[in-house]
This record gives C-alpha cells, structure tokens and sequence, in this order.
C-alpha cells in the first residue's frame, strides 16, 4: 500500500475547507433541533449514563415514541461542543469540517489499496467535493455519518493487515477490527455493514477467489475429491469471527431497541403502508432515484417524504423502466466483477460492497425506514461511486486520444461539484432558506410548506406562515399536522372561530374510537395535540369547560401514557374547582415523568388549594431538588414558610 504523503492530506483538508468554510456561519436547522436545540443529554446536568440509555434524540428507548436510532457516541460529541460553547452553532458546524476532512484521508488510504496514486486521489478529491454531502457534513446531525465513517474505514484498514507474512493470521488486527466495527456501530447502525466489506475483501481480493474458482473448490470438497485447502481454512476461519461478532452486535442492538420497531406515519414513507405491487415497484424505484442523486447531484432536496416522490402504482408506469436500466447495469458490474480475477474485476468488486452493503439498511427492501430518500445516507455508498468513476477515468485516460479530454472533463467535475457544494451550504443557513431552497425541487410534499409556514411563525410573520400552512392543506388535505398548523396560526392572529374550525377538521382525520373496543390504532404522538390545543382553545370560555375536560380525556383514553394531556387536564380541574381530581391528574402525570420540576410545582398549588401546606411545602422543594433556579417554586416556597412561620434561611430567590 503506498503512503499517502503530507502535500496529499493538505491538498485534501485545503479542498473541503475551501468547500465548506462558509458551513461555520449556518444555524441549528431542520433535525438540528430536536438532536441539539431540544437535546437534554447534551446539558451537564444529564447523567452521563442517559446517552446510553436514550435514542439519538434523547427519547428513553424504552418509549413507544422514541426513534431507535441508537447513536450514543456521536451525542457524546455533540456533549463535548455544549461543554465547549453551549450553543454556537459554529463550533458544531466546524468538527463536521474537521471529520469530514478525516474521512476524506482514511479513504485515501482506502483506495491505495486497489488503485495506482493518481487514480486513488482522483477518487479521494471527488469524494472531498460530491454535493450530496452537505447533508452529512453541513448538517449537524450528519456527524452520525462522519463519526461512522471514520470508524467505517478504520475497521477496515485494520482488517487488510489480518494476513502474516508467511500467509498466517494475525489476530491482533482481527480484534482492532471488531472492536472498531462496534464503536462504528455505537455511531450510527451501519457501521456495522463494513464486516460484510471486510469478507468480500477476504475472498476475492485477499484470497484472490473469483465465483467459478469458489463453486469448484466447494464441488470438488462436496464429491469428496478434496479437502478445503489451507489457504481457505484460514479464510473460513476469520469469516467465522467476523460473522460471530456481527451476530453478537446484532443481538445487543435487537436487545437496545428492546425488539420494537419505531413507529412512523404514512406520511414518513407512503410506500411502506401501500399494497403490493405499488410498494415493491416504488421501494425499487428508489434505488435508481439515490443512483441519479450521485450522478446528477443539481437537485438536492432536505426532505424527501410525503408526496415529493409519487408512488409507482403500476407495471405501465413508465419509471419502471429506470428501474430496470438500474439492476441491468448493476448485474453487468456485478458478473464482470464476480467471473473474472484481473485487478479491475477486484476493484469494481470492492467499490459495489462499498456502495451496496452500507446503503441496505436505508434501501427500505428488507424492512421500512422513516423516509424515502435521505441524501446524507449515500455518504458511505458516494464512497464506492467515487471508486467506480476514478477507475473509469483512468480507463480513458489510458486511451491516447482520450488522455487531454478525459483530464479536461475531470478537472471540470472536480470543479463544478465544489462550486455546487460551496453554494448548496447557504441553503442550510437557516430553515427558511434551506425549506425554500427544496420546495424548488418538489411543490407537492406539505412538510416543507408546512416548514417554511414554521420558520415564519418563528419569526412572529403569522401572515405569510398562514399561507404556506393552508397551501399544505391544499398540497396534502388529510395532513393532520398541517390543519393543526392552521389552527394554531388562527389563534395567534386572534382569530378564534377559524381556528376552532381548523382543528376541528384536524380531529375529524384522527383514527375513531369504536366503542366497547380496545383503542389500539398507533399514532403519530404529536398528532394527539390537536385535542389539547382544542381543549386549551375552547376553554377559555367558561361555559365550555365541560367540553374541554371531554377533549383531554380523549386524548388520554387513546394514549393512557400521554403525559400532556394528564397536565393540561389538571390545571382545567384546579380551574374548575375540582382540586381533588387535578390532584390525580398531577400524580398520574408523574408517574409518567417523575424529573419534571413544574409537574411537582403544580402538584403543589393543588395542595395548597387543598389547604395541606406541608405537602405543598414538600413538592415545592421536590420542584427545586430538580431545578434549583425555578423561580416560582423558590417564591411561592418561601412565601409558604413565612405564613406558616417556618424558618426560611434556606431559601434563597
């Protein structure tokens, strides 16, 4: 393996600083917010312990509603920029440069591993430039990718160096490969994908098998001709470790996620609750659709989900036959690299594991994901195109009439894909302009209407967000979400009858509850806030406080554990007299979520209401156990001791 030089790692990290210094002045965007903004695990008054007990958006995983994505070393990252600089945006933005710029030398080294120098460089600058990663490093949240990554190729470089020089095997690179396929893993789930990179190196790079060779050993082993050669037992030999340490990780995981899958709405992924043939047509449809992305990286969108990409409904749909061109060219790669043993069979061989292994779990082929098309997930397959596309290169530069022309056309690429990744990083400024930005590339998907009705609503612009808000009910009418959206924008211009109207057309979308029978419909928890805002709305007359309670007893009648509800129910309780019941209402909500320093604080207004100071007294303090600055629970403490003629030195406000 030849080194990879100093004037090579700066010529690298010079390219994606070049690229992506602009990146340092983008916000907190789009799934930012619930991985950082919203984030509890990132603050220091979170136990370390909870990174590992909670999903990636710090959910406990035990939840119904958590993600499962089980990523606790990549928010030990984003722990370290809060412990750093709390919230600047920069500081978060400028380790995805830094980690990006590692990949970026790791893959290098990747690729002398099968290539000559310049070919490797070629490959490793236009993965450095590729469009499509501004997802991954611009966006906060892509560093699951990157962190993955590093670890990705670190396994596998570890794993070349598993073969002695007199052909026997050396453990200790096997060992530094599975534990770093395990920390890949711990960064984001596909980590663990490389261990099916590592065999297919193994067999038909290392060992040097083609699959005719492979069939006639198995053949002549089978009719007892043979016995398995040397050389392959070995082979076996370090496959079985592999493939014992990628079940043992794929059991833990199983165990994590405590063997529930998450829950998504069909808007996530329309085409994982359609019927067949609608979902295998459009779930293959996709495939050549991420193809294009790396080819034609011009139309990048933030989200792809609802209705950006139209179901393929049909055999006559005339998408089908892109799927077709795909998987053709896809077996073509595939029998050039399985049938024959020359270097450049070895090569395409190594860039389709590359390509294909990482991106399974996304493929939405063996089991539904929660979204369509996700740029940043190509991040590790753009690995395996940039090998393809280099190799390529050098194939036409060989070619003497080809030699300036290939160059010139290499050089144009390496120099569009930067200016198109260094002007598709402005997108990601902010929501507005990075929501804005995809509904030039899709009109039809009502989540990014609604986002960009978001972004306004931020903004305090309630006219404009109102627009974009009903363009979504128009965009996608049974978009719950959506006439939610209308209704709270209602509310905020006071205009209190539209509102009510909009979420009345929202709860009509709900799942009815049959009576006599067991509610067990899932849905999306945040759906269920149209009663709540209903009821809040409503009640703010005071003939309507019946009414009110009916809408919050709904909610929790659908979900038992939906703690909102159970709060919202108790202050209308305490409004309505019934100190009693606000009383069971807190209690229940504290079974729920026991850490909650307000739900304590309310509980203690209730026993004050309830003319139990002494109680109140402890739920104050329980309040301020868990937040020591709540300033309501410190007054109206303090104010309790002097009436009660407690001594009160303790109390500070």
């Amino acid at each position: 393996m030849a080194v990879v030089s100093w004037k090579e790692i700066c010529l690298l990290t010079g390219l994606v600083v070049g690229c992506y210094w602009n990146s340092l002045f983008c916000g907190f965007v789009f799934d930012d917010v619930s991985a950082i903004l919203d984030n509890k695990d990132l603050r220091p008054s979170t136990p370390l312990k909870n990174l590992f007990l909670n999903d990636f958006w710090g959910t406990p995983m035990s939840e119904e509603r958590s993600h499962k994505s089980y990523r606790p070393l990549t928010v030990l990252t984003f722990r370290f920029n809060y412990l750093f600089s709390e919230l600047s945006s920069s500081s978060y933005h400028l380790l995805n440069v830094v980690l990006h710029a590692v990949v970026c030398v790791l893959f290098l080294h990747f690729c002398r591993l099968l290539l000559d120098r310049s070919t490797s460089l070629i490959a490793a600058l236009l993965f450095a430039v590729h469009p499509i990663h501004t997802e991954a490093v611009t966006g906060v949240v892509g560093r699951a990718e990157l962190l993955s990554s590093i670890f990705l190729l670190a396994a596998f470089l570890a794993y070349t160096k598993s073969k002695g020089a007199d052909h026997s095997i050396v453990w200790t690179p096997i060992i530094s490969t599975v534990f770093l396929v395990a920390v890949a893993t711990l960064c984001k789930e596909q980590g663990i994908t490389v261990i099916g990179i590592c065999c297919i190196y193994e067999v038909f790079v290392a060992q040097g098998f083609t699959l005719p060779m492979l069939i006639d050993t198995l053949l002549q082993v089978l009719r007892g001709k043979d016995g398995f050669p040397y050389a392959v037992l070995q082979t076996l030999l370090k496959l079985i470790v592999l493939i014992i340490s990628t079940l043992l990780l794929v059991i833990v995981r199983v165990q994590v996620i405590q063997s529930q899958l998450p829950v998504f709405t069909r808007f996530d992924n329309p085409a994982a609750v359609s019927s067949t043939p609608s979902r295998q047509l459009t779930f293959n449809y996709l495939l050549p659709v991420n193809a294009w992305l790396l080819l034609n990286p011009s139309e990048l969108c933030c989200d792809w989900t609802m209705g950006t990409i139209p179901l393929v409904e049909s055999l006559l749909d005339p998408r089908n036959l892109a799927t077709v061109v795909f998987y053709a060219m896809l077996s073509l790669l595939a029998y050039h690299s399985l049938w024959y043993g020359h270097s450049s069979a070895k090569i395409v061989m190594m860039a389709l594991s590359l390509i294909v292994l990482p991106f399974i779990p996304a493929s939405n082929l063996f089991f539904p994901v929660g979204f369509v098309v996700a740029e940043r997930v190509l991040y590790v397959p753009s690995m395996g195109f940039c090998v393809l596309v280099a190799h390529g290169f050098k194939l036409l530069s060989q070619r003497g009439a080809l030699k300036k022309t290939s160059w010139l056309l290499m050089g144009v690429l390496l120099t569009t894909h930067a200016v198109k990744t260094f002007n598709r990083n402005w997108d990601w400024e902010s929501e507005y302009t990075l929501f804005t930005s995809a509904l030039k590339v899709s009109r039809n998907n009502a989540k990014l209407w609604n986002n960009v009705g978001h972004a306004l609503e931020n903004q305090n612009s309630y006219e404009r967000a109102l627009r974009y808000f009903l363009q979504a009910t128009r965009v996608q009418p049974d978009d719950i979400g959506a006439h939610m959206n209308v209704g709270r924008t209602y509310k905020n211009l006071n205009r209190s009858r539209e509102a009510e109207e909009a979420y009345l057309i929202a709860k009509s979308l709900m799942p009815q509850i049959i009576p006599g029978k067991k509610y067990a419909t899932r849905v999306a928890p945040n759906h269920l806030n149209v009663y709540i805002n209903l009821a809040n709305l409503i009640r703010a007359n005071d003939s309507r406080l019946e009414e009110a309670d009916q809408l919050y007893r709904q909610a929790i009648s659908m979900r038992p554990d939906f703690k909102q509800a159970y709060i919202s129910r108790g202050e209308l309780l305490l409004k309505m007299n019934k100190p009693s019941e606000a009383k069971d209402a807190y209690l229940r909500a504290l079974e729920l979520d026991h850490t909650n320093a307000d739900l304590w604080y309310n509980l203690a207004i209730v026993n004050i209401e309830m003319k139990d100071p002494s109680e109140a007294l402890r739920n104050f303090n329980r309040a301020l156990d868990l937040n020591p600055r709540h300033k309501l629970a410190l007054f109206n403490s303090a104010l309790l001791m002097q009436e009660s003629g407690v001594c009160a030195t303790n109390v500070s406000i």
